[in-house]
């Protein structure tokens, strides 16, 4: 009985909800979208990934892992979501003295949306956030040198 009245009871505020042009969303919902990105698969210098599409504010949540064998002072890799419009080969190049904040560099925070930190081999880092609301085309990339220059870059697409 219970049972049958929550039903309707939830039934009943859906209805109102969708009239009044509100949505009503459970628990899973509003979990954030989780999107792996593997890196150094072979020893190599990429993302597994490099073209990502999320809607204005979704919450996603990126999970970078680090497959490869090397040592992290020789093949580390970050994961750093810029800006629309930041230039990611300039970052990296603004990055290459920083290892010891692991090649965030400071002069250009403000260009950063969301980082995962430099990952050594086999170790996986995470960071969740809001997309941002204006659509639009977010450049990433792994700031560790070189690595940008040769390819190890993408765009996260923000799209209604």
């Amino acid at each position: 009985m219970l049972s049958s009245m929550k039903s309707k009871f939830l039934t009943a505020m859906s209805t109102i909800a969708v009239l009044a042009g509100v949505s009503l969303l459970t628990a899973a919902e509003t979990e954030p979208r989780v999107i792996k990105i593997r890196t150094g698969m072979d020893n190599a210098m990429k993302f597994d990934l490099t073209s990502l599409t999320v809607a204005p504010g979704e919450t996603v949540k990126i999970v970078v892992t680090n497959a490869c064998t090397l040592p992290k002072t020789v093949m580390g890799h970050n994961w750093v979501l810029l800006q629309p419009g930041s230039d990611a080969t300039a970052f990296a190049n603004g990055a290459t003295g920083d290892a010891a904040t692991g090649y965030m560099p400071a002069k250009f925070k403000d260009k950063v949306v969301a980082s995962v930190g430099l990952l050594g081999p086999n170790e996986s880092g995470e960071v969740t956030f809001q997309a941002p609301a204006t659509p639009g085309d977010y450049p990433f990339l792994c700031s560790f040198p070189a690595h940008c220059m040769v390819g190890m870059k993408g765009v996260i697409s923000v799209k209604r």
